[in-house]
C-alpha cells in the first residue's frame, strides 16, 4: 500500500514551508529585538516632531509604493506566457484613465510632502526659540532657557554652562521641562551634535557657531554622540546625556562645583589634545568669555582674534601694520602657529594693545601704536622675522 499520497505530500510541504518560515523570521525578529527605537520614540518634543514628520512622510511614499509593488506582482502574475485567459491586446498604447490614475495620485503626494516639508522646516528651524514644553503644555512667558555651550574637540565633548558657571567633559544634564538654547562650535575639524532622544543633528565648525533650541519633557538616561566623521577616535565620541528633574539638576550643578576643578585657558589647551575613551571630567568654574575666544580661534596667549581682525577690516584695516595683525591671525595648532606667537612682537601685551587703541578711534594713539607695531615687526640681526611674510 502506498503512503506517498498527494495529500501526505503536501502536508509535509506545507509543515516544511511553516519550517522555513520560522526559520527566517526567528533571526529578523532576534535582530529587530536590538534595535533602538529612540529616533522614533524621543524624550524630547522638537526629536517627537521631527519623528512624527518622518512616519507621515514614510506613510505618504508608501501610498504610492505599496500599490505600484502589489500591481507589478499581479500584473506578472495575470499575464504570464502560461495564462492562456488573460486579455491579449498588442495594438493597446494608450488609456485616459489609467494616466489620470499614474500622473493624478504621485502629483497629490508630492504637493503634501512639499506642504508638510515646507512647513516643519519653519516650525522646526533649530535657531527658532521654543514655544511649548510638548503637545499639551506651553512654556511659561517670562521662562529663560537654560544656555549650554558645547565644544566639539578631538576626540571628545565640552560642555560650558555660563549661567551656572560650570563645565564637563563628555556628560550633558539638562532639566527636565526647561527649554535649552545650545551654542555649539568645534576646535578643530566639522563636527556633528547629537542626541537622538532630543532633537536632530547640529554640525560644530570651527571658528563659526550654530544654535539649536531644544527641551527634553520627560526624565531619563540617553546617549549623545558625534554624527560627522572626524578621525580615528570619532567611533568613541559618545557622552552621556541625562533628563532629571529641577531639583536634581541644581544638586548635581552643587556637585560640580564642590568637586571639580577649575577651567582655565590653558587647562583648556592642554584638554584640546586629541586623545579618546575620555572619562566624564568636571571643571567647578570657567574662565570668562573662554566660548567666544574657541569661537574667535584666539584662546593661546598672543592670538589675534577673529573678531577683533574684523573690526579692524571693517574701519579700513591698517595698511602695512596689518601684516602683524595677519600673521597673529594664522590658526595652525601644531606648526606656524607656534612660531607666529613666539616671534618679537607678538607678546600678548602688544597685541591687545593695538587692537584696544585702534578700535577705541583715537587717531594719535592709533598713529603711535602703528608705528610701534612696524617697528617691531623689522627683523634684527640676531632675531627671527616678525612674520612669515617677511
Amino acid at each position: 500500500m502506498r503512503t506517498d499520497t498527494p495529500l501526505r505530500r503536501r502536508f509535509w510541504s506545507d509543515r516544511l514551508a511553516r519550517a522555513l518560515r520560522g526559520g527566517l523570521v526567528l533571526p529578523l525578529a532576534t535582530l529587530v529585538s536590538g534595535c533602538d527605537w529612540v529616533v522614533l520614540n524621543p524624550a524630547g518634543d522638537i526629536a517627537r516632531q521631527q519623528a512624527n514628520l518622518v512616519v507621515v512622510s514614510t506613510a505618504l511614499m508608501l501610498l504610492i509604493i505599496v500599490p505600484v509593488m502589489a500591481l507589478t506582482a499581479l500584473f506578472a502574475w495575470r499575464y504570464r506566457s502560461a495564462n492562456t485567459d488573460a486579455t491579449y491586446d498588442p495594438e493597446w498604447h494608450h488609456s485616459t484613465k489609467l494616466e489620470l490614475v499614474i500622473w493624478s495620485a504621485p502629483l497629490a503626494i508630492i504637493i503634501a510632502l512639499g506642504s508638510i516639508t515646507w512647513l516643519a522646516t519653519h516650525l522646526l528651524d533649530p535657531y527658532r526659540p521654543l514655544s511649548r514644553i510638548d503637545a499639551t503644555h506651553a512654556i511659561a512667558p517670562g521662562t529663560k532657557p537654560i544656555e549650554v555651550e558645547v565644544v566639539a574637540l578631538d576626540w571628545k565633548w565640552l560642555f560650558i554652562y555660563p549661567e551656572q558657571n560650570i563645565a564637563t567633559v563628555n556628560e550633558l544634564v539638562l532639566p527636565e521641562g526647561r527649554p535649552v538654547r545650545f551654542r555649539i562650535t568645534s576646535s578643530t575639524v566639522m563636527n556633528s551634535f547629537y542626541v537622538p532622544a532630543l532633537a536632530g543633528q547640529i554640525y560644530a565648525m570651527p571658528g563659526m557657531e550654530t544654535k539649536l533650541h531644544a527641551v527634553f519633557n520627560q526624565t531619563g538616561t540617553f546617549t549623545g554622540l558625534s554624527a560627522n566623521f572626524s578621525g580615528s577616535g570619532f567611533s568613541h565620541m559618545r557622552f552621556a546625556t541625562r533628563s532629571v528633574t529641577p531639583d536634581a539638576f541644581n544638586t548635581w550643578v552643587s556637585g560640580v562645583k564642590k568637586d571639580g576643578s577649575g577651567l582655565d585657558r590653558a587647562t583648556y589647551l592642554d584638554l584640546d589634545k586629541p586623545s579618546e575613551k575620555v572619562p566624564v571630567i568636571h571643571y567647578a568654574s570657567v574662565a570668562p568669555d573662554l566660548f567666544d575666544a574657541v569661537v574667535n580661534m584666539c584662546v593661546r596667549p598672543g592670538k589675534l582674534c577673529t573678531g577683533d581682525m574684523a573690526a579692524i577690516d571693517a574701519r579700513g584695516g591698517t595698511g602695512k601694520a596689518g601684516l602683524l595683525n595677519v600673521a597673529a591671525l594664522t590658526y595652525d595648532k601644531q606648526g606656524r602657529e607656534q612660531v607666529v606667537s613666539s616671534a618679537p612682537g607678538f607678546a600678548d601685551a602688544n597685541v591687545r594693545r593695538f587692537v584696544r587703541d585702534w578700535c577705541a578711534d583715537n587717531r594719535p594713539l592709533r598713529a603711535a601704536v602703528a608705528r610701534d607695531t612696524l617697528s617691531l615687526a623689522k627683523p634684527t640681526a640676531d632675531s627671527a622675522p616678525a612674520h612669515p611674510l617677511s
